[in-house]
């Protein structure tokens, strides 16, 4: 039965990787029983639930009231809900009601996620620096007129939710300003997003990167910089993804950013904990900041209200706090007084993907896992998109398996990475460059000639 009695019983909505790592995190306490509510078994997260002592319930993970009964009947002393369609569905609103203890935010203040044209008029109201030249738009006549007003250099984003696929970029997706106002249209008259208006704005150029944060309402912790690659295949093409990849570096920056950079995006998200504490929408959890570096300065690409999948393995795997300690702090306002750091060192990893992601993905396909191999590797696993019945795993529609490589160097997690990698078979693919050298320079390259 693990742990025995299990002083704290930790809950966590989700069954994703990036939940995978934040349960692995957490049951570094060995005081802990984790208790998971999940939407398919993930065979790695009901693994840790076991081995703890706790249990764990397969349900709608945005159904809150069937949440709460199981956080009631398990005694929990602690909850974090992780994906942003449960923080939409107001599931810690209704753990917070019931007097259970939450780490992550509440409908209102996740809206800094769910609602992107919340999030650019917040940034405009309070006068937050990176914000890039937008426009909201409710009619597809309106959007053309912008789109032409940006002389075609756009990005077209539905306001809300897409699972990361619903971004276009003239010039990456659309080919051009009339492909552009089509996708427009498309958007909101198939009502994408479920909020029936798009935002667009103007295209920036440069090499994003993402930052996360831990906060308290008033207090903001960051974490180290992480590079996600959001194309589908090698060199940076394809459709967008969920992301397939990411990678981040021993000092904790990247090698394209500065020390003066990462500080401007900090008091980014910094401005952005107040200005949401202003609009009586406290923000308690991880804040992610999706940023670029461009020829202008750091721009703001958008906000997210959780862990990113795949940078919670980057960050997380080099947490050296106790990630309960943590997230008590945060759901009782004293993050300040918790010490918190990361390993020094470089992380990389790679996702395998059915092969037609993100395309109609081959589904209920055997996956196939060589221990030996995996554990001569070094690597380390976390299941996504898969679900466990009578002892096999197999696929669903996204991405699979994330593979995490962790070392002195990028050069040297990105190789435990991609041996990693080779264990595992089945019908998926992976992208082979991500935190390789060669990638890598060319990021920097063409950091050096767009800020010259």
């Amino acid at each position: 039965m693990g742990r025995g009695v299990g002083i704290m019983r930790f809950l966590l909505v989700g069954n994703g990787a990036r939940e995978h790592a934040i349960a692995e995190a957490i049951c570094r306490n060995n005081s802990v029983s984790l208790f998971a509510f999940m939407n398919a078994k993930n065979p790695g997260i009901a693994k840790l639930c076991e081995k703890t002592g706790g249990k764990f319930e397969i349900g709608n993970i945005c159904d809150g009231a069937a949440i709460v009964n199981f956080a009631v009947a398990n005694s929990i002393s602690l909850s974090f809900s992780s994906p942003d369609a449960t923080l939409q569905a107001g599931v810690s609103d209704a753990l917070i009601a019931k007097g259970i203890p939450c780490a992550s935010p509440t409908k209102s203040a996740s809206r800094v996620e769910w609602d992107k044209s919340f999030a650019r008029n917040l940034m405009k109201k309070y006068a937050i620096g990176g914000s890039p030249k937008f426009g909201v738009f409710k009619g597809a006549d309106e959007a053309a007129k912008f789109i032409d007003s940006l002389k075609g250099e756009a990005a077209v984003k539905p306001s809300g939710l897409t699972g990361g696929k619903g971004v276009k970029v003239v010039g990456v997706q659309l080919k051009d300003a009339e492909e552009a106002k089509e996708y427009a249209r498309e958007i909101l008259q198939s009502n994408m997003g479920g909020l029936k208006e798009l935002v667009i704005e103007e295209k920036l150029i440069g090499e994003e990167f993402t930052l996360q944060a831990f906060c308290d309402g008033k207090t903001l912790i960051p974490m180290l910089l992480v590079q996600d690659h959001k194309l589908a295949f090698e060199n940076e093409t394809g459709p967008n993804t969920g992301g397939m990849g990411s990678y981040s570096d021993a000092n904790h920056l990247l090698p394209f950013i500065s020390q003066e950079e990462y500080d401007f995006a900090v008091s980014i998200m910094q401005q952005t904990i107040l200005a949401l504490s202003s609009e009586s929408s406290s923000f308690t959890g991880v804040l992610y900041g999706q940023f670029i570096a461009t020829k202008e300065g750091i721009k703001v690409i958008e906000f997210n209200a959780r862990f990113g999948d795949p940078e919670a393995m980057n960050a997380l795997a080099l947490l050296e706090a106790d990630l309960y300690s943590v997230m008590e702090s945060m759901a009782k306002g004293t993050l300040a007084d918790t010490p918190i750091s990361f390993a020094k060192k470089a992380t990389v990893c790679k996702y395998l993907v059915p092969k037609s992601y993100p395309g109609k993905s081959e589904e209920n396909e055997e996956i196939k896992i060589n221990g030996e191999a995996l554990a001569k590797s070094n690597a380390k696993i976390y299941y996504s998109s898969v679900y466990e019945k009578e002892g096999k795993i197999y696929t669903q529609k996204s991405r699979s398996i994330g593979v995490l490589g962790i070392a002195g160097s990028i050069s040297e997690a990105e190789r435990i990475s991609e041996d990693g990698c080779t264990s595992i078979s089945g019908v998926l693919r992976h992208r082979r460059d991500i935190g390789t050298k060669a990638l890598i320079n060319r990021k920097i390259e063409r950091m050096n000639k767009i800020r010259s």
